[in-house]
């Protein structure tokens, strides 16, 4: 349920006094025994509104200011407006519970209480009735001080809430730190060190062979293809390993991977042995750093197949800028693999991908609303292709 609204409330404050000083010189003419001189009627219209308009910004004053017209009708024999001084002298206790700390605000609720009390008293004597007023007062000021420290509760709650989202968004990034530091410890103490020995090993092989390769120059050409792309990797995973444990956005030291450097990947898949051809078609485009790298990612994964499972064949590679998005096809002309449909899903065709190269394939397309299809060919060979949209929000 929703409560009054700010600008409410702002206007029904401005509207109570006028409308107090109106209802007080009602109830003062409906009086026979009130004399409606300009005097009498100007104190009856004028000091409840201006005490209710003081304890906007003054509460303890405005409340004495409200309670003093009390006393100041019997004196000036107004016989009329006790009942509108009461209600008045109520609102203003209330309003000075609710604006002002407690113990603050009992400078206005006692003498309102002792205004009333003694007037009662003087003018019709002692009774247990003079201390009716008095409770009244009492229970609004309690009324307006338990508004006071309900909101002030809700406050501190809202403030609660918000110290432990930011407390669970610490501690969340907190083990997200904690684990990207894990992984890349695992990586940099198991692969980068891995891939560094077989550089090293490669690279000690060549030396020791190098009276034979010295005359079979394509495969000293290969050999030192494979060191260097084993070099390349190593910087690669290193940078990797830098981003994650910084866990921050900066550019790593080596070069992003990215489309326009698919030149220097089909050289070092060529160095590695394998003739590849390549074929890019249209316009390229600049693309959005993450659908360019997952773009990549893909045409290396779907190259390092190859390698892996068509030896002594040869890829096609062919690229195709299009204004509504980019595909990429890989094909060889290897063994091909089991028959099977083209992949649409997640399950992997063959044998070909013993690992999880084409379900990462197919997700890293997918995360651009891409398709990723791999299968057969029906001639000789495997294909695969993989197609990025361009949207806008990709650009």
């Amino acid at each position: 349920m929703r409560g009054p609204r700010p600008r409410d409330l702002r206007l029904l404050a401005w509207l109570l006094p006028p409308l107090m000083g109106a209802l007080a010189v009602a109830e003062a003419l409906s009086d026979t025994g009130f004399d409606p001189s300009p005097p009498h009627l100007a104190v009856v219209a004028a000091w409840i509104p201006a005490g209710l308009i003081l304890a906007r910004w003054w509460p303890v004053i405005g409340t004495v200011a409200v309670a003093g017209f009390y006393p100041a009708g019997i004196l000036l024999d107004i016989p009329g407006p006790g009942g509108t001084g009461l209600i008045a002298t109520l609102l203003a206790v209330a309003w000075a519970g609710f604006a002002e700390p407690a113990r603050r605000s009992l400078w206005g609720l006692v003498p309102a209480m002792a205004i009333f009390a003694v007037c009662d008293t003087v003018r019709d004597g002692f009774s247990p009735v003079n201390v009716f007023f008095p409770l009244i007062f009492v229970a609004g000021w309690w009324g307006g001080a338990l508004v006071r420290r309900e909101r002030r509760r809700g406050r501190e709650l809202v403030e609660l809430a918000a110290a432990l989202d930011a407390q669970r968004e610490t501690v969340a990034q907190a083990a997200v730190i904690e684990e990207r530091t894990r992984i890349a410890r695992e990586i940099h103490d198991a692969v980068a060190h891995s891939v560094s020995v077989m550089t090293l090993q490669i690279g000690g092989l060549r030396r020791q062979l190098n009276d034979v390769l010295e005359s079979r120059p394509a495969e000293l050409e290969v050999m030192l293809g494979l060191e260097r792309l084993g070099r390349q990797s190593v910087e690669e995973l290193r940078s990797l390993v830098g981003i994650m444990r910084e866990s921050g956005l900066e550019a790593p030291a080596a070069p992003a991977p990215s489309l326009a450097r698919v030149e220097q990947l089909i050289a070092d898949v060529r160095a590695g042995g394998l003739p590849v051809d390549l074929s890019v078609q249209g316009e390229p485009v600049d693309l959005h750093r993450a659908l360019d790298v997952s773009a990549y990612r893909v045409l290396q994964e779907a190259l390092t197949n190859v390698l892996r499972h068509a030896p002594g064949g040869r890829a096609e590679v062919t690229i195709r800028y299009a204004p509504d998005g980019v595909t990429i096809e890989v094909t060889d002309d290897g063994p091909g693999a089991i028959p099977a449909g083209p992949l649409d899903g997640a399950e992997p065709l063959d044998g070909r991908d013993g690992g999880h190269g084409l379900i990462g394939m197919r997700e890293r397309a997918a995360m651009f609303g891409g398709t990723l299809r791999a299968g057969p060919r029906d001639e000789r060979g495997f294909a695969v292709t993989a197609r990025f949209p361009i949207r806008r929000r990709w650009q």
